[in-house]
């Protein structure tokens, strides 16, 4: 895949992203553990399209996590056969978007791998982002 085939592949990917809100399955999971886990800063978006904890692990909250990462990833390689993108191209591209997504007080990790709580700025977002 060039260079210009894989830079459409992943626009197409980033607005399929946007028009399906990643996918419903992906975003279904808003159930009460997680939006609790999500607004007091246990869980954070991360750089390459996954949840991940902030701080201490609880095994209900890895189990929580682990859960809607592997509906994500299932979503994600889906996507990403159709866009004619890797797994990997489609996971950042949809990071990428889900960082965007966070409201303020959520966390989100930054470029250099660190956690961020958003504030009312735009998040610092990957220098490969769509």
């Amino acid at each position: 895949m060039t260079k210009l085939t894989r830079k459409i592949a992943l626009g197409s990917a980033a607005a399929a992203l946007a028009v399906t809100g990643l996918a419903g399955a992906a975003w279904a999971q808003r159930d009460p553990a997680y939006e609790a886990a999500r607004s007091s800063g246990q869980v954070g978006e991360k750089m390459d399209g996954y949840l991940g904890i902030v701080g201490a692990e609880t095994t209900e909250l890895k189990r929580l996590v682990n859960d809607i990462n592997i509906k994500r990833r299932a979503v994600y390689a889906e996507k990403a056969q159709a866009a004619n993108a890797t797994l990997e191209e489609y996971s950042l591209t949809a990071g990428c978007i889900a960082i965007s997504r966070t409201t303020p007080g959520e966390k989100y990790q930054a470029p250099d791998g660190s956690w961020k709580t958003r504030s009312s700025a735009p998040p610092e977002r990957d220098a490969r982002c769509p």
